[in-house]
């Protein structure tokens, strides 16, 4: 190794000279064409490749999803990728609005069994590639430029002859010139041209581009320079198609086909959640829901994207990582204390608005627009905060805690956490709510039954109360309910409590509904303590609060 190893590594500068360029100050205002090559390209990139039922059950998915193109194989490369295709004309699986693709190089043998696979197929799209790099030419191929060109002619001149002999088939062509974004733009130009010469293509029967990054070499703002150049320099352009199929070897693949395609592109070739060779094809979920966000139709469905995650997981036998954009199990998850308390906030003026628009802090997207709950927004650990507490306790147990008692109630959790060493589920937090603020087995005071008598400002309370396990007979006046109480406490020789703050709340409603009262006392040594009721008596649970207060002083 190198001392310096970045001294080896020569920078990418494309020879594409475009000072007007127009892609910065445009926005997307429609989806693309797309097309999933997950059967093909994902397919070519596994450890273990598809056969017939992961590879049918995947197709059924991508048809579900709404894909009106997708590269299910490439049938000249095994008799599986054949009968695949003829499975799928010969048992009618194609819907009238799919039209499938499949992949050929350049050779007249592979082209002609690529045709006798589509044989009766409706329609179809026929996808010819071969390399135009100056570094594949030179090491891959041992090739001049004319050699490169005639092997395509040869080629798209086949593929003419093949359709020409199946009339009853809608043809569409496609060419590849593969290694796009590192080619020459005047030779990728030229052979396209070509390419065209042969295949005379019009508006109402376009042809295909596809301009891969097949391998990622500069940034995604070079490669829309590189899509806007060609754009501007094809001939027929109403006549043809451009298409994108890039991968993601810098981790930048989103971004250039966002780029590419404000560059002019009229389609996308990718995979779900970017599977394919190396660091992958771009991704096609990603994607999706990034126009969605937008306010811009996909064009694509993923009402339960989870069930997808589940199928391609299945299929490809590979994870989707939890932190993956959109689709991850943990994506739309806060453990951070401070995100937690500005979700919470943002789910309540959410609710006070209720005006339609989603405008919530750290979620870009609604979850259950894609079928997934809110119960995992937030969820508990050593690093979550009060917010994120008591948003758990809210959505699962219905309990609108005040603040300082959501301040009081995190440090017993964060404690909890520490010990425990792991995430805390909704059941963990709930126990721990139960004992530190509600009835324990060994609490001193516990309630028994209890009446309230007396004129307003004068009331009386009149209780049965077990005291150390000893039930007596209380009473105390006050002018409310929970004076009484402190004054009935006092008098049995019970803590002297002073109420700080009292609020109370329904949990649900009707005839299954509940009342939750919470108080804040402060002791006579200054302590504060706080103590929390619940009962279908809306009475009953602010006495069990102030007992439950007593208990902890």
């Amino acid at each position: 190794m190198l001392k310096n190893p970045e001294t080896k590594y020569r920078p990418f500068v494309t020879p594409v000279g475009l000072p007007d360029r127009q892609w910065p100050s445009r926005r997307l205002t429609s989806a693309p064409r797309w097309l999933s090559t997950d059967l093909r390209d994902g397919n070519q990139s596994l450890a273990n490749p598809m056969g017939v039922e992961r590879k049918q059950r995947f197709y059924d998915m991508l048809i579900a999803i709404g894909f009106k193109e997708i590269e299910v194989a490439f049938p000249s490369a095994s008799q599986t990728e054949f009968d695949f295709v003829r499975s799928l004309i010969t048992d009618d699986r194609i819907p009238d609005d799919v039209t499938i693709q499949v992949l050929t190089q350049s050779r007249t043998d592979l082209i002609a069994r690529t045709f006798e696979s589509l044989e009766g197929a409706q329609r179809a799209i026929v996808h010819l590639y071969n390399a135009t790099a100056p570094l594949f030419r030179r090491v891959v191929f041992g090739m001049e430029r004319r050699d490169v060109i005639d092997l395509a002619i040869t080629g798209v001149t086949a593929m003419l002859d093949e359709s020409q002999k199946r009339p009853s088939t809608d043809w569409t062509f496609e060419y590849s010139p593969e290694t796009f974004c590192f080619t020459e733009p005047d030779f990728a130009l030229e052979i396209c041209e070509r390419v065209l010469d042969v295949w005379q293509p019009t508006p109402e029967r376009p042809a295909i581009l596809n301009l891969p990054a097949t391998v990622e070499v500069a940034m995604p703002n070079v490669y829309a320079d590189q899509i806007e150049w060609f754009c501007r320099h094809i001939s027929r352009r109403d006549s043809v198609v451009i298409s994108l199929h890039p991968h993601n070897d810098r981790g930048t693949g989103v971004a250039a086909t966002e780029l590419g395609l404000l560059a002019g592109a009229d389609r996308v070739e990718g995979c779900l959640f970017g599977n394919g060779e190396r660091t992958g094809n771009v991704d096609l979920v990603t994607l999706a829901l990034n126009l969605y966000t937008q306010g811009i139709d996909p064009g694509l469905s993923f009402p339960a994207l989870r069930e997808v995650v589940s199928t391609v997981e299945h299929c490809t036998e590979l994870p989707v990582h939890p932190r993956h954009p959109y689709a991850g199990e943990l994506v739309h998850t806060a453990f951070s204390g401070s995100h937690q308390d500005a979700i919470r906030k943002g789910f309540a003026a959410h609710a006070q608005r209720n005006d339609g628009q989603w405008e919530m802090p750290y979620l870009p997207i609604d979850p259950a627009d894609i079928g997934e709950t809110y119960e995992a927004v937030i969820r508990v650990n050593s690093q979550s905060g009060k917010g994120g507490v008591a948003w758990v306790l809210e959505q699962d147990k219905g309990l609108k805690l005040p603040k300082r008692l959501q301040a009081d109630f995190s440090r017993h959790v964060q404690r909890l956490a520490d010990d425990l060493g792991r995430e805390l589920n909704s059941s963990d937090i709930w126990q721990c709510f139960a004992g530190c603020y509600l009835q324990r087995p060994a609490d001193r005071f516990v309630l028994m039954d209890y009446q309230e008598t007396g004129p307003i400002g004068q009331r009386l309370f009149i209780g049965r109360i077990a005291i150390d396990g000893e039930v007596r007979s209380l009473s105390g006046r006050g002018n409310g309910l929970i004076s009484g109480v402190v004054a009935a406490l006092e008098d049995a020789g019970g803590p002297a409590l002073d109420v700080a703050d009292y609020q109370e709340h329904a949990i649900g409603s009707g005839a299954t509904a509940q009342a939750a009262a919470y108080v804040e006392c402060r002791t006579s040594d200054g302590r504060t303590v706080f103590g929390a009721g619940i009962d279908p008596d809306v009475a009953t649970a602010s006495v069990r609060a102030l007992l439950h207060a007593a208990n902890n002083a």
